[in-house]
C-alpha cells in the first residue's frame, strides 16, 4: 500500500462562521445525527445490507457447527485440536493451491512464492497459531473469560485497519461496536447465571494471556486477508493459507498430538464428526472472503460474535442447557449493532490495482456510495475541461440530505456533512 493513498483530511471551516458553514463541533457530531434524520428504513435495509447480514450469519452457523462437532468429539474423549485445523487446512491445499498451481503468469503458484513467500508464510503461521492458542485457553480460564477477551479482535482490527488498509471510520462506527459489545455482556451474563461459567482456573492469567494472543493473531491474519482479496485474489490468499497452515499445522501435529492419535478409538460416529468439522471449517474459509469483499474484517468479526449464541441454541436441545431470556436479548443487541455498522460505510481508498481475472470487482468508494442509495452525478466533457488540465483530482460529494454524488476524474475526494476527505 502506497503512501500516496492515504486519506488526508482537511476542514471546512476556513470559511467563517459568516458564511453558514457549520462549527468543528457540528462538522463532526453531524455524521452521527444524520444517521437518525437523513436516513429512512428502506435506505438502511439495503439488498447490499441485508445480503451482508445473511452471509454474516451463515458464517456463524458453520462456526456453530464446529463448536457442536467439537462437543461430541469431546463426550468420546477425543482432543485433538491440530488435526481437526489440519482437516481444514488440507482441504484448503487441495482446492485452492492445486488451482494457483495450474495458473499461468504471475497468477501461478511459483510467482506468488518467488515474490511474496515469506509474507504468506507468516500469515500461515500466525492464522494456524491463532487456532491453536485459543484452543490451549480452555485448559486454563474460564468460558466467561474467553467469550469476553476473545471480543479483543475487534479493536486490533480497527486498528490494524486504520493504520495498514488507511481505513477511516466515523462517530456511528464506534458506537455500533460498543453495541455490539454489550450484546456480548449480555451473553455471558446469562452463562454466569445459567452456571455455564465453565473451565479451568489452574493459570487465569497464562489462559486470559493465551486468548488476547490469539485475539490478536486472529485480527492480523483478517487484515491481511482483507487486503489481499480486494486488491489481489481470494484464491490466492486460500491457496497460500492451505499451503502454509498444512505445512505448519502438520508439524505441530506430529510433534503434540501423535499419542492422543493413537488413542482415538475409530468408528463411523468419529469419522462423521471429523468429517463435519472439517466440512464447515473449510466452507467457512471459502465463504469469509466473499463477505469480507462486500464489506470488512471489523464487520464480519462483528457478525460472528453471534455464533456463541447459536451454539447454546443447539446446545439447549443438544446438550440440555439451560435457557435464559438473555440469549435472546444478546442477540437482538448484537444484530442492532451489526446493522448500524453497517450501514453507514466507511472510508477505504480505491484499490490501486483490480482483482484477478474471474473474481469480480471488489467495490469502490463510488460503488458503496451507490449501494447504500446514491445517485450518480457524472460531470460531461465541457464540465470537465472547465476544472482545467491541470486538476486531475476525482471529486465525489456526498450529501446523506440529497443522496448525491459528483463524480470528476482520478483519485477520489469526499465531502460529507461538512467534512472534505481528500484522496491523494
Amino acid at each position: 500500500m502506497e503512501g500516496n493513498e492515504g486519506w488526508r483530511y482537511k476542514g471546512l471551516l476556513q470559511k467563517g462562521m459568516e458564511s453558514g458553514e457549520p462549527t468543528e463541533s457540528e462538522a463532526y457530531h453531524r455524521p452521527w445525527r444524520s444517521f437518525f434524520s437523513s436516513y429512512r428504513l428502506r435506505d438502511v435495509f439495503t439488498w447490499h445490507l441485508l445480503k451482508v447480514i445473511a452471509m454474516g450469519q451463515a458464517l456463524s452457523m458453520l462456526i456453530c457447527g464446529t463448536a457442536v462437532t467439537c462437543q461430541y468429539l469431546a463426550d468420546r474423549e477425543v482432543n485433538t485440536p491440530m488435526l481437526q485445523s489440519f482437516l481444514n487446512y488440507a482441504l484448503l491445499f487441495l482446492t485452492y493451491t492445486i488451482t494457483l498451481a495450474f495458473r499461468k503468469g504471475d497468477e501461478n503458484i511459483l510467482q506468488i512464492l518467488k515474490a511474496k513467500w515469506w509474507k504468506y508464510l507468516f500469515l500461515g503461521l500466525a492464522d494456524v497459531e491463532a487456532n491453536y492458542t485459543v484452543v490451549m485457553a480452555y485448559q486454563f480460564t474460564t468460558l466467561t473469560s474467553i467469550q469476553l477477551l476473545d471480543c479483543f479482535v475487534i479493536p486490533v482490527l480497527m486498528v490494524l485497519s486504520w493504520i495498514f488498509l488507511k481505513t477511516r471510520y466515523k462517530v456511528v462506527h464506534y458506537v455500533a461496536v460498543g453495541v455490539c459489545l454489550l450484546g456480548v455482556g449480555a451473553m455471558v451474563g446469562a452463562d454466569l447465571l445459567s452456571g455455564r461459567d465453565q473451565g479451568s482456573t489452574r493459570s487465569v492469567l497464562l489462559g486470559d494471556g493465551l486468548v488476547l494472543l490469539s485475539a490478536a493473531l486472529y485480527a492480523l491474519s483478517n487484515v491481511c486477508q482483507e487486503y489481499t482479496v480486494k486488491n489481489l485474489s481470494s484464491i490466492e490468499f486460500l491457496g497460500m493459507v492451505g499451503l502454509f497452515g498444512t505445512l505448519f499445522s502438520g508439524i505441530q501435529l506430529a510433534v503434540l498430538e501423535h499419542k492422543a492419535i493413537a488413542m482415538i478409538k475409530w468408528d463411523w460416529a468419529v469419522v462423521l464428526l471429523f468429517t463435519v468439522y472439517g466440512l464447515c471449517m473449510f466452507a467457512l474459509y471459502s465463504l469469509m472472503p466473499m463477505v469480507i469483499k462486500l464489506t470488512s474484517a471489523t464487520a464480519v468479526n462483528l457478525s460472528l460474535l453471534t455464533a456463541d449464541l447459536f451454539s447454546l441454541f443447539c446446545g439447549i436441545y443438544l446438550f440440555h442447557y439451560s435457557f435464559s431470556g438473555l440469549y435472546i436479548v444478546s442477540f437482538v443487541v448484537i444484530t442492532a449493532g451489526f446493522v448500524i455498522f453497517n450501514a453507514v460505510p466507511t472510508l477505504t481508498p480505491v484499490p490501486a490495482s483490480g482483482p484477478s481475472e474471474g473474481e469480480p470487482e471488489s467495490p469502490s468508494v463510488e460503488e458503496d456510495a451507490v449501494s447504500h442509495g446514491a445517485k450518480l452525478d457524472v460531470p460531461s466533457e465541457n464540465d470537465e475541461q472547465e476544472g482545467g488540465s491541470g486538476s486531475k483530482c476525482t471529486e465525489m460529494q456526498w450529501s446523506q440530505s440529497e443522496q448525491t454524488c459528483h463524480l470528476n476524474n482520478n483519485a477520489t475526494c469526499c465531502v460529507q456533512e461538512g467534512a472534505d476527505m481528500t484522496l491523494e
